[in-house]
């Protein structure tokens, strides 16, 4: 139910400002992609809770500072109606500068591999290449929906968030769960991910271990699980 509600406002959404993918400052200042300092619309609505609340982040590559401290909490939510409407107000993933990323993980759980939640964790990674800007932010408006309607059920519980890098060698898009031996529940997440992305059944996606990508030795950590 959660999930329909969640598309059938994707095609009616609330009446915010358009989603143009204006920033409020100049390109290259330090400042959050948002377009508006107010994210929930005056009107009164009758809001519909999630099954959890969430939190999306920001990191940019700045390489003057820490990369804890280049990653920074923008808001969270836990209704769909709050989620579209800071959804309508904050920049679009194509319109990020190369090193940054957008990250969205359930409320308590910080987008990196050290914390507790996601240690014995990985992610299943899709290498978006280099696709048209309106399809960057399909394949994460997609992963969005993916992440917060809850669509693999029990195995949800399994999924920690999900996190898009723009880089000028190739966007990469991934959901990132816990325990990496749960496998019936892992590859469940994986064909459920891939299904939303739309992506075409020869097209295979690989999970790794966070354990695994953190002491790997060449670009490229090995595959626990593919799909």
């Amino acid at each position: 139910m959660l999930w329909r509600l969640l598309s059938g406002q994707r095609l009616t959404p609330l009446k915010e400002k358009p989603h143009d993918c204006k920033t409020t400052k100049s390109e290259g200042e330090n400042e959050t992609p948002t377009q508006s300092k107010e994210v929930v619309g005056p009107q009164e609505v009758i809001k519909h809770p999630l099954q959890n609340k969430w939190a999306l982040w920001f990191f940019k590559n700045d390489k003057s500072k820490s990369w804890a401290d280049n990653l920074r909490i923008i808001t969270s939510f836990d209704t769909v109606e709050d989620f579209w409407a800071l959804f309508n107000h904050i920049q679009c993933a194509s319109k990020l500068q190369s090193g940054c990323d957008y990250s969205l993980f359930k409320d308590g759980i910080k987008p990196m591999w050290e914390d507790g939640k996601n240690k014995a964790g990985g992610r299943w990674l899709v290498n978006l290449g280099r696709p048209k800007p309106q399809d960057v932010d399909r394949f994460w408006l997609e992963s969005l929906l993916f992440l917060i309607g809850e669509s693999c059920d029990d195995e949800s519980e399994l999924v920690n968030g999900g996190v898009i890098n723009v880089r000028s060698k190739g966007n990469k898009i991934a959901v990132w769960t816990g325990n990496y031996k749960k496998e019936e529940g892992i590859m469940k997440i994986g064909r459920g991910f891939k299904e939303v992305l739309h992506l075409p059944p020869k097209t295979l996606i690989s999970y790794e271990a966070h354990a695994d990508t953190m002491s790997k030795t060449g670009s490229v950590a090995k595959s626990r699980y593919v799909v």
